[in-house]
């Protein structure tokens, strides 16, 4: 199956002014204005954050529609779709009362919400036009837990119907494969604490939902192999045969990590847990390129041809001492200019199919871009500089004092003036995850706008703890600063957002109040920089990264690493 990742972003929950907007590829960024301060985004950032709960609901509900959406399509095929839940806690989805029943937990009251609210969109109305979407909600879906086995089988004298329920529910899910997969089955999303058994597999699940974290070693690839097969047909004289094509054997994964970071993550555990490695060019590489001998017969090429090659990619920086791809041979492949030594020669078009597999993708600097950066000697010799340069040259030590009550007083008229604080929104990113030799490469295919998040669904943190972790005041301090300040009223219509924002006014508070108290002192009059540094060495870099005839600048362009805010410094100086 191919892969397709939608994941949940926070979007900017608080007042704010756009100031700068630059539109540049990689390079864009979007200056956002807050009251004292302001933020650039590059892209793929966000400000602020959601309550977790309320993104675990949006990501059910994406989940829900992508499920409903894939089985309009192949139902008529005589596909059968499934969804897969990983969830945090197995209590989230259910627990049991001291008799044995069971009791529903937050997730699958989500779920059922969020199923009856689909039922009722314009667009599955031919999925519903004959179903009863109160019960069917809780039909569709189940769980097997440990638990159960303790919980319920432990009440077999009092509550039979719950062991009976709990034995269907492990062995459709578990053992009976083929009636999962029957369209009178009426279950098709189920719910599960872990990856299931190692070796559990159902080649119909088209999505899988993380509702927790998946970065421990081995898990994220146990998880998203859960739906890496290839579907079957569930009626039909082809019943139980495999069907292929992309354009139906697509896994939808709905995370909580953006998708770039779910495929670099992917391809790091993957390499790690596997031995495989991606970029690296091995010296058995290129042993089973078929090859004509001198009687027409085929043969592989061998290891000995093989591992010649390979030393010549190294002796000529294509690749590193332990076969690691390097840009130049990227570059090389790219423009056409990569050759073999004669004696290879013949299998250049083989060598070169095979190493652009490995290579992946290339981030090119253009080369024509690279320019040497000379020192502006007038400036450098002005005597304003050299005024300058004595004052700041001295290595010095230095000593904070701050008085803690105006640092309260401070923080609370600074949260009380601070913007003030709307409905939570998030947005939903979806990409397509290509695995191949050369990594994990993602490329995203579409951005939902903002969906607003509902206060009732939002469950209030425990906002003093939250800030004493973000900002080491105590919780007697922290009190006094949001009673204070009159706006615990924000903290109910938007927790997450209100904790970010006065975290954040609170550390830059107390950021300012270590500036005003700060006092240097010199080592002494005999350790200083000298002034020869900007002399000794030329400075280079790339245009693009570049600021160009800086008039103050004691060099004559300016470099800069980040293109928002060391560019828009540069820029402003």
């Amino acid at each position: 199956m191919a892969t397709t990742l939608r994941t949940p972003l926070a979007a900017p929950s608080t007042d704010c002014r756009i100031g700068e907007i630059r539109v540049a590829g990689k390079t864009s960024l979007l200056e956002v204005k807050t009251a004292g301060s302001e933020t650039f985004l590059a892209v793929g950032q966000a400000i602020g954050d959601v309550d977790a709960d309320a993104v675990r609901r949006l990501m059910i509900r994406r989940t829900i529609t992508e499920h409903l959406e894939k089985e309009k399509r192949l139902a008529p095929l005589g596909i059968k779709v499934l969804s897969l839940f990983f969830i945090d806690a197995v209590e989230h989805y259910r627990s049991y009362d001291e008799d044995g029943n069971a009791v529903k937990g937050k997730y699958a009251t989500i779920f059922e919400e969020e199923y009856r609210r689909a039922a009722k969109l314009p667009d599955f109305a031919s999925l519903f036009s004959e179903v009863d979407a109160t019960s069917e909600a809780e039909d569709v879906r189940d769980g097997y837990f440990s638990i159960d086995k303790s919980k319920r089988w432990r009440h077999s004298e009092s509550n039979q119907s719950g062991q009976d329920s709990a034995e269907r529910a492990y062995n459709l899910i578990m053992k009976d494969k083929e009636k999962l997969l029957s369209f009178d089955t009426k279950l098709k999303f189920i719910f599960s604490h872990s990856a299931l058994r190692e070796g559990w597999d159902n080649p119909n699940v088209f999505q899988i939902c993380a509702l927790r974290e998946i970065g421990t070693e081995r898990e994220r690839r146990q998880t998203i192999g859960r739906g890496l097969r290839l579907c079957v047909k569930s009626v039909g004289p082809d019943k139980g045969h495999r069907v292929r094509g992309f354009e139906i054997n697509t896994l939808t994964v709905i995370a909580t990590e953006s998708y770039e970071a779910f495929a670099d993550n992917l391809q790091k555990e993957i390499e790690s847990d596997t031995g495989i490695h991606f970029g690296i060019v091995e010296k058995h590489q290129f042993a089973a390129i078929p090859t004509r001998k001198d009687d027409g017969t085929l043969a592989m090429l061998g290891f000995e041809e093989s591992a010649s090659i390979h030393e010549y990619l190294k002796n000529s920086d294509f690749i590193d001492a332990k076969g690691k791809v390097q840009d130049k041979l990227r570059a090389a492949l790219k423009d056409g200019s990569f050759t073999l030594p004669d004696a290879q020669a013949a299998h250049l078009a083989q060598v070169k199919e095979v190493l652009r597999k490995i290579a992946g993708r290339l981030d090119i600097k253009n080369a024509d871009e690279r320019r040497a950066v000379p020192v502006r000697k007038e400036i450098l010799h002005s005597a304003e500089f050299q005024s300058l340069w004595d004052r700041i040259k001295h290595r010095t030590t230095y000593r904070v004092h701050f008085d803690n009550a105006k640092l309260i007083d401070d923080c609370t008229k600074a949260i009380a003036d601070a913007p003030p604080i709307t409905k939570a929104k998030a947005i939903v990113r979806k990409a397509d995850l290509a695995i191949g030799q050369g990594g994990v490469i993602a490329t995203e295919t579409s951005t939902s706008g903002p969906v607003t998040i509902d206060e009732g669904d939002i469950a209030l943190p425990d906002v003093l703890t939250d800030l004493q972790d973000r900002t080491h005041l105590t919780r007697r301090s922290l009190v006094t600063i949001l009673t204070e300040s009159g706006r615990l009223d924000d903290f109910k219509r938007n927790p997450q957002a209100f904790i970010e924002l006065a975290a954040e006014t609170i550390n830059r508070t107390k950021r300012l109040a270590l500036v005003d108290g700060i006092k240097y002192q010199r080592v002494g009059n005999d350790h200083f920089y000298a002034q020869e540094l900007f002399e000794q060495e030329e400075l280079t870099g790339y245009l693009k990264n570049m600021l160009e005839n800086a008039k103050k600048s004691v060099f004559e362009h300016v470099i800069y690493d980040s293109a928002g805010v060391g560019a828009h410094f540069r820029r402003a100086a």
